[in-house]
Order: C-alpha cells, then sequence, then structure tokens
C-alpha cells in the first residue's frame, strides 16, 4: 500500500501550505516506507509516501502528464494497465515510465472522469488538473483502499486516513456523536461519515469533483444485480454447475491478475475454505514454493493452525506461523487504535497486525481470503441482514421521519444481569 495527501484551494494556497502537507504525507510513512514525494503550485499541494511493488525504479510520486499539467498521487494497483497502455500509446500518449500509476494520467488526458471505468483493481488517487484548477478524487468499486477528505474554510484536504487530515493543523478535532448509535449497533459506520465531525469518507465506486468552489460527488460503479456476466449468451436460467464453473474461472482469473508484482508475494491462510481455495490456486500459478502466513491465539480454543498446516503440506508451501497471548493482544490495542483511528471493533483486527508483521519479514505483498464471506454469505448474519431489509422497509412506513431520527441517536440502554438469588 501508499499513503497520499493533500490540501487544495482555488484561490490560492497560504505559504506553508508544502509544510503542512510534508507533515500530513510522513505522518503516513507506515504505509510508504520506500519513497516520499511532494508537489506544490500556487493552488495545489499533494504528497507521496511509496510501498514499491511495480516499476521499482522510475515510478516516483506524485506523477505527471508529458506537459505537467496534470499530476497525481496514488494508492493501489491498476491490473489491466498493460493493456490500457497499448491502447493509449496507440492513440500518441508518451511514456517514461513502467508504472501503472502513468497509465491513469495518460487515461485521463484521453477519457477524462470516464476513464476510471476502464481501470480494473483496487486504488485511491487525487488527481491535480492545473488548467482546469480542478481535483478528482477516485475509490475504487468496492472501497479496498481508503480515502478521506474535509472542508476547512476554503481549503480542501485529503489523505489515506483520517490522522493525515489531522496532521495539517487545520482542523480542531471533534467527535461526531451522532454517529455513535450506529457504530455500536454494527460496529462500523456505512455512509461518509467518521467519528470526527466534518471529516468525511468518500465512498466505494464514488468519485469527488472540487472545482469553482464547489465539491460534487457522484457514483460511477454499483454491484450489478440480476445479471449472469459471461452466462446470458445461453438463453435461459444457469445451472448451479454453470454458475459454479463461471465463478471457479472469475476466481483463477481474480488470483492471476493479482499476481502482478516486481517484489516478493505471499498469502495469508487460516485453513479456511476461502483463504484455502485462493492459496491452492495461486501455488499453481507460480514457479516456486508459496510464502503462507498463519496466526493463532495461544488460547486452544481460538487456535486453528492444524487446518492451515494441512493445507499448506496439501500445496508444499512454505509456511510461517505466529502465536499470541493476552498480553500481546492487549499490549497492541494502543498502536492499533492509532492505525485504524478509531476503535477496534473485530478482534481479527488484532491477530491480522501480528500476522502482517510475520510476512512484512519475508514478503512485500500477500494476497488474503477477505471479503468471501460477504459475497458468498458465509455467516449466518448475512441472511438475517436481508430479512433486515425486509423488516426495515415497514419500519419506514409505519414510523415518521423524525420519530425515526430520533430513535437512531438514542443508544439502546445498558441491560445489567442481576446475580440470581
Amino acid at each position: 500500500m501508499c499513503g497520499i495527501a493533500g490540501i487544495v484551494s482555488l484561490e490560492g494556497l497560504p505559504p506553508d501550505a508544502a509544510a503542512r502537507t510534508t507533515a500530513m504525507r510522513d505522518v503516513l510513512a507506515h504505509r510508504g516506507p520506500d519513497e516520499a514525494g511532494i508537489f506544490t503550485d500556487d493552488r495545489a499541494s499533494l504528497g507521496h509516501r511509496r510501498l514499491s511493488i511495480v516499476d521499482l525504479s522510475t515510478g516516483h510520486q506524485p506523477l505527471a502528464n508529458e506537459d505537467q499539467s496534470i499530476w497525481i498521487v496514488f494508492n493501489g494497483e491498476i491490473y489491466n494497465h498493460a493493456q490500457i497502455r497499448r491502447d493509449l500509446e496507440a492513440r500518441g500518449h508518451q511514456y517514461k515510465t513502467r508504472s501503472d500509476t502513468e497509465t491513469i494520467v495518460h487515461a485521463y488526458e484521453q477519457w477524462g472522469d470516464d476513464c476510471v471505468r476502464r481501470l480494473r483493481g483496487m486504488f485511491a488517487f487525487a488527481m491535480w488538473d492545473a488548467r482546469r484548477r480542478r481535483l478528482l478524487l477516485v475509490r475504487d468499486r468496492l472501497g479496498i483502499k481508503p480515502l478521506y477528505w474535509a472542508m476547512a474554510g476554503n481549503l480542501l484536504l485529503f489523505g489515506s486516513e483520517i490522522k493525515a487530515l489531522l496532521a495539517s493543523g487545520y482542523l480542531d478535532p471533534q467527535p461526531n456523536i451522532d454517529a455513535i448509535p450506529e457504530l455500536l449497533g454494527t460496529r462500523y459506520l456505512s455512509g461518509t461519515e467518521t467519528l470526527f465531525r466534518g471529516i468525511r469518507k468518500l465512498l466505494p465506486g464514488h468519485m469527488l469533483a472540487f472545482e469553482r468552489g464547489e465539491v460534487r460527488t457522484r457514483q460511477y460503479w454499483d454491484v450489478p444485480v440480476g445479471h449472469h456476466d459471461g452466462l446470458s449468451e445461453l438463453g435461459r436460467k444457469p445451472t448451479a454447475r454453470q454458475i459454479s464453473d463461471r465463478f471457479l474461472d472469475l476466481l483463477e482469473e481474480s488470483v492471476r491478475l493479482r499476481l502482478m508484482s516486481d517484489v516478493p508475494l505471499g498469502m495469508f491462510l487460516s485453513g479456511g475454505i476461502d483463504s484455502s481455495a485462493i492459496a491452492a490456486i495461486m501455488a499453481n500459478l507460480i514457479d516456486r514454493p508459496l510464502q503462507t502466513f498463519s496466526v493463532a491465539f495461544k488460547d486452544s480454543a481460538f487456535n486453528e493452525l492444524e487446518y492451515a498446516r494441512a493445507v499448506a503440506r496439501a500445496i508444499h508451501a512454505d509456511s510461517h506461523e505466529v502465536v499470541i497471548d493476552e498480553s500481546d493482544f492487549f499490549g497492541a490495542l494502543p498502536k492499533l487504535v492509532w492505525h485504524e483511528d478509531e476503535p477496534i471493533a473485530h478482534p481479527s483486527s488484532v491477530a491480522l497486525y501480528f500476522v502482517s508483521a510475520l510476512a512484512r519479514r519475508h514478503v512485500t505483498v500477500v494476497l488474503t481470503g477477505e471479503g468471501s464471506d460477504e459475497l458468498l454469505a458465509g455467516y449466518g448474519k448475512y441472511p438475517r441482514i436481508a430479512w433486515n431489509w425486509r423488516v426495515g422497509t415497514v419500519y419506514e412506513r409505519m414510523l415518521p421521519r423524525a420519530l425515526r431520527t430520533y430513535i437512531a441517536r438514542v443508544p439502546p440502554p445498558l441491560i445489567s444481569a442481576r446475580p440470581a438469588p
């Protein structure tokens, strides 16, 4: 991953904008330990911390087009950048690097904001169009890469993490009290709000344009519903076998795309179906033993290393393990809260920190099985959520908006269990 941050004012930046951007950028050093860069003109200041993955020698950021009228800071990977590059070069665009970052710049020159529809990958980027005095912020379709923004007077601030915005010195951190009931009820915030008043998330599949003193956001993608991609040519409802075959094809293609890297790759392996399937596919696509990384709690009730070991043996992986205890868990919480900019809602976040530290000693990039439970309703809570959605429509019809707003802002009473007499 990389870290991006910046300040934009369409009326002209203050004299210390570069210094403030540097502070915003460097608080993200953990996201990009390899390089740091900054670009500043009279209206925009962009900062970047780089973790080098593709084009290690020339992919420095911020990066510009041929005449330096368009600048970008980018976090992520564009898996189809080589195909897009061939198209753009055929149209006359001149490249100076091999990086996927430069492809975004030239794609924007060629197709404008619609270029994002051609990008296949995980990404968050900020594009400064100096001629048009326009900032464009974009986040990938599923929100894999984070991006936050806020207004401070006539300044727009953005960053990969909330702490980058606070490091600007322009914002007075204040709690967003209205967001607490949703956080307590669901353990996350589903919309643009954060726990800091005035700091917002750019939602997945959305872009934000800042020009002529106005902020405008729009959605460029949403989850397709009711489509059978690749199966519609059958002219009838596909069978379960046809759907499963298509799913396997897409899964193998997705794993193959994510092997695009100029640095060592590994795999987080829990021994569950999701990570095991990806590890097995990955092992067949590389010409060396796969490096796998597993974590478990010392308490045997939460230790599933035997499953991970069985998978590692089956695919002839070079496996690595870490076991954490209670002191490790609680000792890591202050640091993890700082990293996440919000309360730790899931114990798995702590385990993920320790297995990430283990993996970093061996590889630079890892694949994971994250997201499969959400995609395939892997837990019982997902069917329950679907039922709640149906019930929610009745709730909205029967209760006035003012009453629903009041109920949403009042957390449920704490129930204390009394000991039996």
